[in-house]
């Protein structure tokens, strides 16, 4: 997993004096020769894309819906509704046309038509992570509910959508990159299997705590021990937690509809609560222990990772391995059965909350007490395969501010079950690219409609030991919109770059303006030329990627593009 910021010589950009660029034969004029009075300016206009499920009361998917029976709110003011798909079974069958874009009716042709199935659009393809909490989980519930998992994956996901398999095991591993062969990623559980899951360990610590609870016969002590035990659980949530967010922050560059299917056995909204009851219970007025346990809740770090996830467009869909839980506590050994049976209840419900609480923040389902998944996890492909696709323009530009989200029915449609994510960030665009850069440094795919291509030459070695590479990022002047300005034509781009190396260390990404000019006589030559700009970069000696995106802000495009070398290896 990438960790920032970087042991690898931050990648600088010797921006204030930049190698000279190779021109192509309609050389652009630099900065300061452009005039100073331009009349235009993009205005950037992004589209924000809610995904809602529509069941009825039973839980069935309601189908047929057309953008009359919706009603969306930002911040509760209504938005009008400017893109809609619906997906049914995984086709397409909108965007509804506008009426002057209708298909005209032809005659039959003699041969049967073939139904050509719409495409899914790269906006709207789906990139799961099965996330598999190994520190939180228990061995055998993992593996009995693996075997779910991989029906799951094997029969229920769709030719297109993209798997990918990582696991926590007290730091983030990737077990498999995205693919689009679950076959793949059904087979690597049988490897995860056979490794270590730690919640057993956590059992123990939570058992010797209730033991010593048991055991006490002064309150004030009960609670400094319990308050040990739960400073322990809070630092291994605190991990647990960071890890959710950097997979979450990794995802937030990658197009289209993005999933976490979180598996573990729970997570504690407030760590120890169960414990501290236990004190409560076992002393009554003579104890402040309930009171003590808010200082280890957690409930804020769950919204703020359920607010990032809904900002990065990622669902959480979370799988609880333990299944029907029943108290354990219970038995002919416990000197007061009950009260340890209530205490279990209190630990099940601490552990599961944080699981419904992600799931519908952010859209997505809870699947807890079950100890056969397969058919909720059956409902979850139903979430990825029909849904309809709102989109709208908030009006706002890269505020940064985070907005609440409101999808109503209307008409006959209400009554009906919605569901969907809270809210969205509204990211500038200097962020979006530095999202999307990220994304392609750790997932080594990049989306390149603009064909930008990397090339690295001369590498100096400094007296430090580090080398300054210098790296030339070819651009199709083609792909970028000119606009007229006095006797030129010019183009607004910003190359976003950053590195990886073998580490998984990554760079902080870097911003440069490319102006381009170029003499109106030999813009119809430049466009079928390249743009040659050369970045002076300071890097150590090793293997290195390199992803690097390009905006034109003119078009409100962006493409980005991965190049793999060594530095100091020849």
């Amino acid at each position: 997993m990438p960790r920032i910021p970087l042991s690898l010589l931050a990648l600088a950009l010797a921006l204030a004096a930049p190698l000279p660029a190779q021109e192509p034969p309609a050389a652009p004029a630099p900065a300061d020769a452009l005039p100073q009075s331009t009349y235009f300016d993009a205005v950037e206009v992004s589209v924000v894309n809610v995904e809602v499920y529509v069941t009825d009361k039973q839980g069935r998917r309601i189908k047929g819906l057309t953008k009359d029976d919706f009603e969306l709110f930002q911040d509760d003011r209504p938005m009008r509704i400017t893109n809609f798909y619906a997906v049914d079974e995984g086709r397409v069958v909108g965007p509804e046309m506008p009426a002057e874009l209708a298909p005209v009716e032809v005659p039959a042709p003699l041969a049967p038509p073939v139904e050509i199935e719409p495409a899914i659009p790269e906006d709207q393809r789906l990139h799961l992570v099965v996330y598999v909490d190994n520190f939180n989980i228990r061995p055998f519930n993992r593996n009995r509910t693996f075997r779910s998992l991989r029906e799951f994956l094997t029969t229920k996901l769709r030719p297109g959508d993209r798997v990918m398999l990582v696991s926590y095991d007290r730091s983030l591993h990737v077990r498999r990159q995205f693919s689009s062969d679950p076959l793949v990623v059904a087979a690597a559980l049988f490897e995860l299997e056979k490794m270590s899951a730690y919640g057993l360990h956590a059992d123990a610590e939570r058992r010797d705590a209730l033991n010593e609870v048991d055991d006490a016969r002064d309150s004030m002590y009960a609670v400094t021990r319990v308050r040990q035990y739960a400073d322990s659980v809070m630092n291994d949530l605190t991990f647990s937690l960071r890890a959710l967010k950097e997979m979450v922050d990794v995802l937030a560059g990658l197009p289209g509809r993005k999933a976490i299917l979180y598996v573990s056995d729970g997570l504690p909204l407030i760590a120890g609560e169960d414990v501290f009851y236990a004190v409560e219970q076992k002393f009554k007025d003579r104890s402040t222990a309930l009171l003590e346990s808010r200082s280890f809740d957690a409930s804020r770090r769950f919204q703020e990772l359920a607010f990032q996830a809904n900002a990065n467009r990622v669902t959480f869909y979370t799988l609880d391995a333990a299944g029907l839980r029943t108290p354990t506590s219970i038995s002919a050994a416990e000197r007061d059965p009950l009260a340890s049976g209530i205490v279990d209840s209190v630990h099940f419900a601490n552990i599961q909350q944080p699981l419904r609480m992600l799931a519908e923040s952010t859209g997505g389902r809870a699947i807890v007490n079950m100890n056969d998944p397969g058919p909720a996890l059956g409902g979850i492909a139903e979430d990825f395969q029909t849904y309809y696709s709102l989109g709208y323009t908030p009006g706002q530009e890269g505020s940064g501010r985070y907005h609440k989200i409101n999808v109503k029915l209307k008409g006959k449609a209400r009554g009906l079950e919605v569901r969907h994510r809270e809210g969205y960030r509204d990211k500038p665009v200097h962020t979006r690219l530095g999202d999307g850069v990220r994304s392609a440094l750790f997932f080594g795919a990049a989306h390149n409609p603009m064909g930008i291509t990397i090339r690295t030459d001369e590498q100096v070695r400094r007296d430090d030991g580090n080398y300054v590479v210098n790296v030339a990022v070819q651009i199709p002047i083609g792909s970028l919109v000119l606009i007229p300005e006095g006797d030129r034509h010019v183009a607004r781009a910003r190359l976003f770059v950053g590195a990886m190396d073998d580490q998984g260390d990554t760079s902080e990404v870097q911003e440069v303006q490319v102006p381009i000019a170029i003499p109106e006589a030999e813009v119809e030559m430049a466009r079928k030329q390249h743009y040659s700009y050369t970045l002076p970069l300071i890097m150590r000696r090793g293997p290195h990627k390199l992803a690097v995106g390009l905006r034109d802000d003119f078009a409100a495009n962006s493409s980005f593009a991965l190049h793999y070398f060594s530095v100091g290896r020849r």
